[in-house]
C-alpha cells in the first residue's frame, strides 16, 4: 500500500473499498444538470455505489465524476 506523507490540500483519497473521499478543501466541483443529478439519485437507489453502472446511464459523464459529485454532495459539513 502507498504512503503518503505530503499534504492532502485539495486532493481527493481512496478508501479501502476503493471509493473516493473528497478533501472537504476541493474546489473542483463537477457541475450536474438537475435531470443528472436525479437520475444519479435514482440510480443510486437503485445500485447502491456502482458508479461505472450509473456513469454508463449519462452520456457525457465518467465514472470518477460521479463518484466525485456524489461525495461532495454527501460529505460530513
Amino acid at each position: 500500500m502507498e504512503s503518503s506523507s505530503g499534504s492532502q490540500e485539495g486532493k481527493n483519497s481512496k478508501t479501502s473499498d476503493g471509493s473516493i473521499q473528497v478533501n472537504s478543501t476541493a474546489q473542483n466541483f463537477v457541475h450536474f444538470t438537475e435531470e443528472e443529478e436525479d437520475l444519479v439519485f435514482r440510480m443510486h437507489r437503485l445500485v447502491g455505489n456502482r458508479w461505472e453502472l450509473i456513469a454508463g446511464r449519462i452520456p457525457g459523464r465518467t465514472t470518477e465524476e460521479i463518484e466525485k459529485f456524489w461525495a461532495i454532495k454527501h460529505q460530513d459539513k
